[in-house]
Protein backbone atom coordinates (compact mmCIF):
# COMPACT_ATOMS: atom_id res chain seq x y z
CA UNK A 1 0.00 0.00 0.00
CA UNK A 2 2.81 2.41 0.95
CA UNK A 3 4.64 1.63 -2.31
CA UNK A 4 1.44 2.22 -4.29
CA UNK A 5 0.84 5.58 -2.61
CA UNK A 6 4.44 6.62 -3.27
CA UNK A 7 4.14 5.56 -6.90
CA UNK A 8 0.92 7.55 -7.34
CA UNK A 9 2.56 10.59 -5.77
CA UNK A 10 5.54 10.36 -8.13
CA UNK A 11 3.24 9.99 -11.15
CA UNK A 12 1.26 13.06 -10.04
CA UNK A 13 4.46 15.09 -9.62
CA UNK A 14 5.66 14.00 -13.04
CA UNK A 15 2.33 15.02 -14.58
CA UNK A 16 2.27 18.44 -12.92
CA UNK A 17 3.65 21.15 -15.21
CA UNK A 18 6.15 23.61 -13.81
CA UNK A 19 3.90 26.48 -14.92
CA UNK A 20 0.18 26.25 -15.54
CA UNK A 21 -2.03 29.18 -16.51
CA UNK A 22 -5.76 28.51 -16.78
CA UNK A 23 -8.42 30.86 -18.11
CA UNK A 24 -6.27 33.98 -17.75
CA UNK A 25 -8.12 37.20 -18.68
CA UNK A 26 -6.84 40.74 -18.28
CA UNK A 27 -8.60 44.05 -18.84
CA UNK A 28 -7.15 47.52 -19.28
CA UNK A 29 -10.21 49.70 -19.03
CA UNK A 30 -12.52 48.70 -21.88
CA UNK A 31 -9.75 46.79 -23.66
CA UNK A 32 -9.51 43.04 -22.98
CA UNK A 33 -5.86 42.16 -23.58
CA UNK A 34 -6.19 38.47 -22.64
CA UNK A 35 -9.27 36.29 -23.03
CA UNK A 36 -9.40 32.93 -21.22
CA UNK A 37 -5.78 32.07 -22.06
CA UNK A 38 -4.19 28.73 -21.13
CA UNK A 39 -0.47 27.97 -21.02
CA UNK A 40 1.63 25.12 -19.66
CA UNK A 41 5.41 24.81 -19.40
CA UNK A 42 7.32 21.78 -18.13
CA UNK A 43 10.82 21.55 -16.70
CA UNK A 44 13.46 20.98 -19.40
CA UNK A 45 11.13 22.63 -21.93
CA UNK A 46 11.34 25.75 -24.09
CA UNK A 47 7.94 27.13 -25.08
CA UNK A 48 7.69 29.93 -27.64
CA UNK A 49 4.86 32.44 -27.32
CA UNK A 50 4.11 34.02 -30.68
CA UNK A 51 1.51 36.28 -32.22
CA UNK A 52 1.04 39.54 -34.06
CA UNK A 53 1.37 42.92 -32.37
CA UNK A 54 -1.22 43.38 -29.59
CA UNK A 55 -1.87 39.62 -29.50
CA UNK A 56 -1.37 39.60 -25.72
CA UNK A 57 2.09 38.02 -25.51
CA UNK A 58 3.73 40.68 -23.37
CA UNK A 59 0.65 41.01 -21.17
CA UNK A 60 0.73 37.27 -20.44
CA UNK A 61 4.47 37.49 -19.73
CA UNK A 62 3.83 40.30 -17.26
CA UNK A 63 1.14 38.27 -15.51
CA UNK A 64 3.61 35.39 -15.12
CA UNK A 65 6.27 37.87 -13.90
CA UNK A 66 3.88 39.37 -11.32
CA UNK A 67 3.77 42.78 -12.99
CA UNK A 68 0.02 42.42 -13.63
CA UNK A 69 -2.58 40.48 -11.65
CA UNK A 70 -5.10 38.63 -13.85
CA UNK A 71 -8.72 39.71 -13.62
CA UNK A 72 -9.84 36.13 -14.13
CA UNK A 73 -8.17 32.72 -14.14
CA UNK A 74 -5.47 30.99 -12.12
CA UNK A 75 -1.71 30.65 -12.28
CA UNK A 76 0.11 27.70 -10.71
CA UNK A 77 3.81 27.12 -10.11
CA UNK A 78 4.66 23.47 -9.46
CA UNK A 79 1.00 22.80 -8.71
CA UNK A 80 0.72 25.60 -6.13
CA UNK A 81 -1.70 28.40 -6.99
CA UNK A 82 -0.21 31.89 -7.07
CA UNK A 83 -2.28 34.24 -4.92
CA UNK A 84 -0.02 37.30 -4.72
CA UNK A 85 0.91 39.03 -7.95
CA UNK A 86 3.97 41.18 -7.40
CA UNK A 87 7.42 40.96 -8.96
CA UNK A 88 8.86 40.09 -5.55
CA UNK A 89 6.36 37.26 -5.08
CA UNK A 90 7.10 35.98 -8.58
CA UNK A 91 10.83 35.88 -7.83
CA UNK A 92 10.12 34.08 -4.57
CA UNK A 93 8.09 31.53 -6.57
CA UNK A 94 11.07 30.95 -8.86
CA UNK A 95 10.04 33.09 -11.84
CA UNK A 96 12.63 35.32 -13.50
CA UNK A 97 12.03 37.61 -16.47
CA UNK A 98 14.33 39.35 -18.94
CA UNK A 99 12.44 42.11 -20.75
CA UNK A 100 13.65 43.83 -23.91
CA UNK A 101 14.98 46.69 -21.82
CA UNK A 102 17.88 44.82 -20.25
CA UNK A 103 18.43 47.54 -17.62
CA UNK A 104 22.19 47.01 -17.49
CA UNK A 105 24.56 49.57 -16.00
CA UNK A 106 27.18 50.21 -18.69
CA UNK A 107 29.59 51.87 -16.25
CA UNK A 108 29.81 48.64 -14.21
CA UNK A 109 31.49 45.35 -15.04
CA UNK A 110 29.79 42.01 -15.70
CA UNK A 111 29.94 40.78 -12.10
CA UNK A 112 28.50 44.01 -10.71
CA UNK A 113 25.64 43.85 -13.22
CA UNK A 114 24.85 40.21 -12.45
CA UNK A 115 24.59 40.99 -8.74
CA UNK A 116 23.10 44.48 -9.07
CA UNK A 117 20.54 44.82 -6.28
CA UNK A 118 21.37 41.34 -4.94
CA UNK A 119 24.95 41.87 -3.78
CA UNK A 120 26.57 39.47 -1.32
CA UNK A 121 27.65 41.16 1.94
CA UNK A 122 30.81 40.44 3.90
CA UNK A 123 31.10 42.15 7.29
CA UNK A 124 29.33 45.26 6.10
CA UNK A 125 31.18 45.37 2.77
CA UNK A 126 30.68 43.57 -0.52
CA UNK A 127 32.07 40.07 -0.96
CA UNK A 128 33.70 40.80 -4.31
CA UNK A 129 35.55 37.50 -4.49
CA UNK A 130 32.48 35.36 -3.88
CA UNK A 131 30.41 37.31 -6.41
CA UNK A 132 33.10 37.02 -9.07
CA UNK A 133 33.40 33.27 -8.48
CA UNK A 134 29.64 32.82 -8.80
CA UNK A 135 29.53 35.07 -11.86
CA UNK A 136 32.15 32.90 -13.55
CA UNK A 137 30.01 29.85 -12.77
CA UNK A 138 26.83 31.39 -14.22
CA UNK A 139 28.65 32.41 -17.40
CA UNK A 140 30.16 28.94 -17.73
CA UNK A 141 26.73 27.33 -17.28
CA UNK A 142 25.46 29.44 -20.18
CA UNK A 143 28.49 28.72 -22.39
CA UNK A 144 29.10 32.46 -22.51
CA UNK A 145 31.75 34.01 -24.73
CA UNK A 146 32.64 36.83 -22.38
CA UNK A 147 36.36 37.41 -21.77
CA UNK A 148 36.11 38.04 -18.04
CA UNK A 149 33.46 38.78 -15.39
CA UNK A 150 35.45 41.98 -14.81
CA UNK A 151 34.85 43.21 -18.36
CA UNK A 152 32.87 46.48 -18.40
CA UNK A 153 29.42 45.99 -19.91
CA UNK A 154 30.07 48.99 -22.16
CA UNK A 155 32.68 46.86 -23.97
CA UNK A 156 30.31 43.95 -24.69
CA UNK A 157 28.36 43.17 -27.85
CA UNK A 158 24.54 43.17 -27.82
CA UNK A 159 24.54 39.36 -27.65
CA UNK A 160 26.95 39.34 -24.71
CA UNK A 161 24.78 41.88 -22.89
CA UNK A 162 21.80 39.61 -23.35
CA UNK A 163 23.87 36.84 -21.79
CA UNK A 164 24.64 39.04 -18.76
CA UNK A 165 20.93 39.77 -18.34
CA UNK A 166 20.15 36.05 -18.46
CA UNK A 167 23.00 35.24 -16.05
CA UNK A 168 21.57 37.81 -13.62
CA UNK A 169 18.37 35.76 -13.36
CA UNK A 170 20.34 32.73 -12.15
CA UNK A 171 21.32 34.47 -8.91
CA UNK A 172 17.81 33.84 -7.56
CA UNK A 173 17.88 30.13 -8.53
CA UNK A 174 14.77 30.35 -10.74
CA UNK A 175 12.68 27.48 -12.04
CA UNK A 176 11.02 29.43 -14.85
CA UNK A 177 12.60 32.10 -17.05
CA UNK A 178 10.61 34.36 -19.37
CA UNK A 179 12.58 35.99 -22.19
CA UNK A 180 10.99 38.88 -24.09
CA UNK A 181 12.40 39.14 -27.64
CA UNK A 182 15.89 37.90 -26.63
CA UNK A 183 17.27 37.95 -30.19
CA UNK A 184 15.75 41.25 -31.32
CA UNK A 185 18.20 43.42 -33.32
CA UNK A 186 21.06 40.92 -32.97
CA UNK A 187 23.42 39.81 -35.72
CA UNK A 188 23.37 36.22 -36.95
CA UNK A 189 26.40 35.30 -34.80
CA UNK A 190 25.00 37.04 -31.72
CA UNK A 191 21.64 35.34 -32.21
CA UNK A 192 23.35 31.95 -32.34
CA UNK A 193 25.05 32.72 -29.02
CA UNK A 194 21.79 33.65 -27.33
CA UNK A 195 20.04 30.53 -28.66
CA UNK A 196 22.88 28.50 -27.15
CA UNK A 197 22.25 30.17 -23.79
CA UNK A 198 18.57 29.22 -24.03
CA UNK A 199 19.46 25.61 -24.78
CA UNK A 200 21.71 25.63 -21.73
CA UNK A 201 18.82 26.87 -19.56
CA UNK A 202 16.74 23.93 -20.77
CA UNK A 203 19.56 21.48 -20.03
CA UNK A 204 19.74 22.90 -16.51
CA UNK A 205 16.16 21.75 -15.96
CA UNK A 206 14.46 25.12 -16.20
CA UNK A 207 11.20 25.91 -17.95
CA UNK A 208 11.72 28.69 -20.50
CA UNK A 209 9.12 30.91 -22.17
CA UNK A 210 10.32 32.90 -25.20
CA UNK A 211 8.40 35.75 -26.76
CA UNK A 212 9.62 36.33 -30.30
CA UNK A 213 8.57 37.36 -33.79
CA UNK A 214 11.41 35.44 -35.40
CA UNK A 215 10.08 32.01 -36.42
CA UNK A 216 13.52 30.83 -37.55
CA UNK A 217 14.96 31.42 -34.07
CA UNK A 218 11.93 29.81 -32.45
CA UNK A 219 12.11 26.68 -34.56
CA UNK A 220 15.81 26.39 -33.78
CA UNK A 221 15.35 26.22 -30.02
CA UNK A 222 11.70 25.75 -28.96
CA UNK A 223 10.06 22.43 -28.14
CA UNK A 224 6.55 23.83 -28.48
CA UNK A 225 4.97 26.91 -30.04
CA UNK A 226 1.89 28.57 -28.53
CA UNK A 227 0.06 31.12 -30.69
CA UNK A 228 -2.00 34.02 -29.35
CA UNK A 229 -4.38 35.97 -31.57
CA UNK A 230 -6.44 38.90 -30.31
CA UNK A 231 -5.65 37.86 -26.75
CA UNK A 232 -6.85 34.29 -27.21
CA UNK A 233 -5.18 30.91 -27.71
CA UNK A 234 -5.12 30.12 -31.41
CA UNK A 235 -2.85 27.10 -31.79
CA UNK A 236 -0.41 24.82 -30.01
CA UNK A 237 2.27 23.16 -32.14
CA UNK A 238 5.27 20.86 -31.85
CA UNK A 239 8.05 23.10 -33.18
CA UNK A 240 10.02 20.41 -35.03
CA UNK A 241 6.93 18.99 -36.77
CA UNK A 242 5.08 22.12 -37.87
CA UNK A 243 5.46 24.03 -41.13
CA UNK A 244 6.11 27.77 -41.11
CA UNK A 245 2.94 28.26 -43.12
CA UNK A 246 0.74 26.75 -40.43
CA UNK A 247 2.27 28.86 -37.67
CA UNK A 248 1.79 31.99 -39.77
CA UNK A 249 -1.76 30.90 -40.53
CA UNK A 250 -2.48 30.60 -36.80
CA UNK A 251 -0.97 34.04 -36.20
CA UNK A 252 -3.02 35.67 -38.97
CA UNK A 253 -6.19 33.62 -38.59
CA UNK A 254 -5.96 31.91 -41.99
CA UNK A 255 -6.90 28.21 -42.49
CA UNK A 256 -4.20 25.67 -41.67
CA UNK A 257 -3.64 22.01 -42.39
CA UNK A 258 -0.88 20.63 -40.13
CA UNK A 259 -1.63 18.60 -37.03
CA UNK A 260 -2.39 20.66 -33.97
CA UNK A 261 -1.62 19.48 -30.43
CA UNK A 262 -4.59 18.27 -28.41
Amino acid sequence: MVETQQSNKEELMAATPLLRARGISKYFGAVQALVDVDLEVDAHEVVALVGDNAAGKSTLARVIAGVHAPDEGTLEIDGEQVRTFTTRAARANGVATVFQELALAENLDVTANIFLGQELPDRGLLDEEAMETLARGYLKDLNARIPSPRTPVAHLTAGQRQCVAIARTLVGKPRIIVLDEPTSSLSVAQTAEVLTHIEQLRSMGLGVVIISHNLTDIRAVADRIEVLRHGRNNGSFIAAETAYEDIIAAITGAPRTSRRLA
